[in-house]
């Protein structure tokens, strides 16, 4: 297994969850790796949402500037109809049983967003710049976001959550995988498995409070869930500390960056998730 390896201090300086244009975020790769170097990180991974087939491309993008990248990956999943994202790290980005999964969510999640195109166009909008508007993606749809940019750009939509309705509105779904099927996969793939903000209580979000964690528990062996994240109160972040030594699972620490303002990557200290850490070949010395 192409395992990632490494040493670090326990003041090192980690984020273990953020994203590229590969998926929702705002800087693709490159520009992103560049800034970790300047900032001086030690060791990120960078999650894309359903993307495992990107990863080792940003490894050897990053090595060329000594930044270590643990494999990671969002994986967009539910539990009993309820939205759940998962956190998957130390895979081998070129054998690994995740890529089935997301190469599903993608390409459903591409088909749904050019029927919204259509849908839009029946209904009357009209998109003349659509090439310039979508340039970075040689003038192609390749995520949802892009029906909202196009919405956006032609002035049918002067906020997000505007063209998200109307994207809604022509049928936009949000493709999501089955959790149970996504961890196993990660586990026969020698990664860890952990739930994303699950205090994060916002519009389409589910809120995994300690109770609805053990029911996720009981049926699907989840390894952890990520304790340090922005939109955890610092009264969420005890709770869950709280839960994680109880149980004894892995805990992680991310910004969930999307590279824009308020949404940048964060130093946290590498001794937090040591546990994680370890258990995917990264040793934090004392």
């Amino acid at each position: 297994m192409n395992r990632l390896t490494t040493n670090l201090s326990p003041d090192a300086s980690i984020d273990l969850h953020m994203h590229t244009t590969y998926s929702d975020g705002r800087w693709p790769a490159g520009q992103l790796i560049d800034y970790l170097v300047a900032e001086k990180y030690d060791l990120v991974s960078i999650t894309d949402h359903d993307r495992v087939d990107t990863v080792a491309g940003i490894q050897e993008l990053a090595a060329q500037q000594q930044l270590p990248v643990l494999a990671g990956v969002e994986m967009s999943t539910e539990w009993n109809g309820k939205m759940g994202h998962v956190l998957c790290y130390g895979f081998d980005p070129a054998q690994n049983y995740l890529r089935e999964i997301t190469a599903m969510v993608v390409q459903r999640q591409l088909e749904n967003t050019h029927a919204v195109y259509e849908e839009l166009l029946r209904k009357g909008f009209e998109f003349p710049r659509k090439e310039e508007a979508l340039k970075d993606n040689g003038g192609e749809l390749r995520l949802p976001r892009d029906n909202i940019r196009l919405l956006h750009e032609h002035g049918y939509a002067a906020d997000w959550q505007t063209g998200l309705r109307l994207i809604q509105e022509a049928g936009f779904v949000s493709v999501m995988a089955d959790m149970a099927e996504t961890v196993a996969a990660a586990h026969r793939s020698g990664a860890v498995a952990l739930i994303a903000h699950p205090g994060r209580n916002a519009r389409g979000f589910t809120f995994y409070e300690p109770s609805l964690l053990d029911q996720v528990r009981a049926d699907i062996p989840i390894d952890g869930i990520e304790v340090y994240h922005p939109h955890h109160s610092p009264e969420m972040v005890e709770a869950y500390l709280d839960y994680v030594r109880k149980h004894n699972l892995l805990m992680s620490t991310g910004s969930d960056s999307h590279s824009h303002a308020g949404r940048m990557p964060m130093k946290y200290r590498a001794e937090i998730s040591r546990d994680l850490l370890e258990r995917v070949g990264i040793h934090v010395t004392a």
